[in-house]
């Protein structure tokens, strides 16, 4: 075989169709576009439109809403807060908090706050300074030796959780 001999399967190319180039061609006028009218114009599509029958979104019911008040939190593991403190990119002995870790890379942003979660272990004795923790994650702190201080406010007995 030869270079020059190398060639395609038949049909396996097959040429697109000019559309609107007289009605010889059996796609001329209307361009297989149909009549006049919103689907015959280009860029131009009812979105959602199912030919008169109910539409998905208007059949399906509204549920739920979005609440203007929800806090968005940067969410740390106490395994990739001991991975930066062996990596040198927290200081142990100083006080860690949302500022902290930004700077260190550890959370890329702050948002509403750092939450602290407790996956992992934690060999060293903090003291950190969070919008909220989980209670396995103050164990282990405290476990450590070290403490947690929640900055949120604390929520009232009679309010819901």
């Amino acid at each position: 075989m030869k270079l020059s001999e190398i060639a395609d399967n038949a049909g396996s190319r097959k040429k697109r169709m000019r559309v609107g180039r007289g009605i010889g061609s059996g796609k001329g006028k209307t361009a297989g576009r149909g009549g006049k009218g919103q689907t015959a114009r280009s860029g131009v599509r009812i979105k959602g439109f199912e030919g008169g029958q109910m539409p998905l979104h208007r059949r399906l019911p509204k549920r739920g809403f979005n609440n203007i008040f929800r806090l968005d939190f940067a969410e740390i593991n106490l395994d990739r807060l001991q991975e930066a403190i062996d990596a040198k990119a927290v200081d142990a002995g100083a006080v860690i908090n949302a500022e902290v870790l930004v700077a260190a890379g550890v959370v890329r942003r702050a948002k509403d706050g750092v939450r602290l979660l407790g996956r992992g272990e934690l060999k060293s004795k903090l003291t950190i300074e969070v919008y909220g923790a989980s209670k396995p994650a103050i164990a282990a702190v405290e476990k450590a030796g070290g403490t947690v201080k929640i900055l949120a406010p604390v929520k009232d007995e009679g309010e819901a959780a």
